[in-house]
């Protein structure tokens, strides 16, 4: 079980006068400051609504990610949200933005770039990653704890990020022999095979639960990329111990795959595919849907590893 993130303990351990406004943010693209604990919050993050409800706002703009929800927003957390805020479809609309009069725009989760930074400073402080962070890798407990921070609601914040790690940490204590396992997190994505790599948030929380990361990936990981596109030809990063892929358009293409029917992982049932509701909480990695992801996935996990996964040809799971 890993320790919390550098930058989660430096939260954690910032004295109460951290919360106080205005409040100076360092990120990857300078400073930020936001003068006065906001109320109107922007996100523009693909995830970014679940963190804000769980901590009691209610934000102004989400941003759509995928699914059919139309407040763009996934069933552990749809209760939270009392009102219908604009939603961000696609790339950044900055009038579109700009019209919902935000004090604070947090971006944890966006892929914002320099020259998005700079607009989007025009129209309200922003919240982005820490330096030397790539656009998708920071890891969901700093996700939690610098929107707090920047909201004024770094205690609360805090709380949940402790409940749910001492969940992962449970789930860790009651699995010792995961620790002596290897993972691939897979999905296909435009016709082509693709691994996560060990920056991924996914796959970090996974190696939280006590896996350990496929050699053939760690090998081939390249810095900032969270993923690794492969050939069929290529089919060691596939071969782990536990195979789970985000099957969410469905199954077929996954069992298109010419490769997969002699991974020892699929002939050994040691594979998951795991539907959009399974998929979109284990992605989100938010204080609302990681607890729906470890209610589901730890038995299926539990099954897989013991022979039981999911048999070709099955429906995927949720």
């Amino acid at each position: 079980m890993k320790t919390l993130s550098l930058i989660g303990l430096i939260l954690s351990a910032a004295p109460a006068l951290a919360q106080d406004f205005p409040l100076t943010l360092d990120h990857a693209f300078g400073q930020t400051v936001i003068p006065a604990a906001p109320e109107r919050v922007a996100s523009i993050d693909y995830n970014g609504a679940d963190n804000l409800l769980a901590l009691g706002v209610q934000p102004v703009m989400v941003r759509y990610w995928f699914g059919d929800y139309p407040r763009a927003v996934w069933p552990w957390a749809d209760a939270l949200l009392t009102g219908t805020p604009e939603v961000l479809t696609g790339e950044l609309n900055f009038e579109q933005i700009a019209a919902t009069d935000p004090d604070v725009i947090v971006a944890l989760y966006s892929g914002i770039t320099a020259d998005d930074y700079a607009k989007l400073s025009q129209i309200a402080p922003v919240v982005a990653v820490p330096a030397g962070v790539g656009d998708y890798e920071l890891g969901w407990q700093d996700q939690a704890l610098i929107a707090g921070r920047a909201l004024g609601r770094q205690a609360e914040a805090q709380a949940q990020v402790d409940a749910i790690t001492a969940r992962v940490t449970a789930i860790a204590a009651a699995h010792p022999e995961w620790a002596d396992l290897t993972m691939t997190l897979a999905t296909v994505w435009n016709g082509n095979p693709n691994v996560y790599a060990p920056s991924d948030p996914r796959v970090q929380l996974l190696g939280q639960m006590g896996f350990q990361n496929n050699p053939a990936i760690v090998a081939q990981a390249e810095p900032g990329a969270f993923y690794i596109e492969l050939s069929a030809e290529t089919p060691e990063p596939f071969d782990s111990d536990l195979l789970l892929w985000f099957a969410d358009e469905g199954v077929e293409l996954i069992e298109a795959e010419p490769f997969r029917p002699i991974l020892p992982a699929v002939t050994g049932r040691r594979e998951i595919l795991m539907g959009p509701l399974v998929t979109s909480a284990l992605s989100h990695a938010s204080l609302l849907s990681l607890p729906f992801a470890f209610d589901v996935l730890e038995p299926l996990m539990v099954d897989a590893l013991d022979g039981d996964g999911i048999r070709p040809g099955s429906e995927v799971t949720d």
